[in-house]
């Protein structure tokens, strides 16, 4: 699958995100807040890419990746949401326009999960986790309009089809 940024743009990115061999966890965290800072503050690279859209639901679009690393923009569609969910690689986000509530949950069992608190996201927004979890969340487009977020996950795109380690079914506390 081919990044929908230039590979010279994509190629930046991927450097810059300090994935060889010997990098400290810690630096390749700042790195991914530094791109997603870089990506979310120029909100103009993104929106005239030619981005694919799914009405009343999420779309995922590569921008770059590697062996390594993976960087998408997700658009996601008024009403569109997530799974409960948690990932199997680090996972960092970013908001470049709409806004984007964040759910976390605390894990009853291996399968059920309970809402443990509630965030929107908003543009500029950026956070970065590492898959020492468990880091159990759903992301909504709550908004009328579309809302889009630039992901960048620590997994090779080629071998795995999403960054997702586990579903939950939410239940009440």
């Amino acid at each position: 699958m081919q990044g929908v940024l230039a590979a010279q743009r994509g190629g930046a990115i991927l450097n810059a995100l300090h994935t060889h061999d010997g990098t400290r966890s810690e630096d390749y965290l700042a790195a991914a807040r530094s791109v997603l800072a870089d990506l979310v503050a120029a909100p103009q690279l993104i929106e005239r890419l030619p981005l694919l859209r799914k009405p009343g639901g999420y779309a995922r679009n590569l921008l770059a990746g590697n062996e390594a690393v993976s960087v998408w923009a997700i658009v996601w569609s008024a009403g569109a949401t997530t799974c409960i969910h948690d990932h199997h690689c680090s996972c960092c986000f970013g908001v470049v326009s709409g806004t984007v509530t964040e759910t976390w949950y605390r894990a009853i069992d291996p399968s059920r999960a309970v809402a443990s608190g509630e965030q929107d996201r908003k543009p500029g927004f950026v956070a970065c986790m590492l898959p020492s979890g468990p880091n159990i969340h759903r992301m909504q487009n709550r908004g009328m309009g579309d809302a889009i977020s630039i992901h960048i996950y620590g997994y090779d795109h080629h071998l795995h089809d999403s960054s997702v380690e586990t579903e939950y079914l939410a239940v009440a506390g």
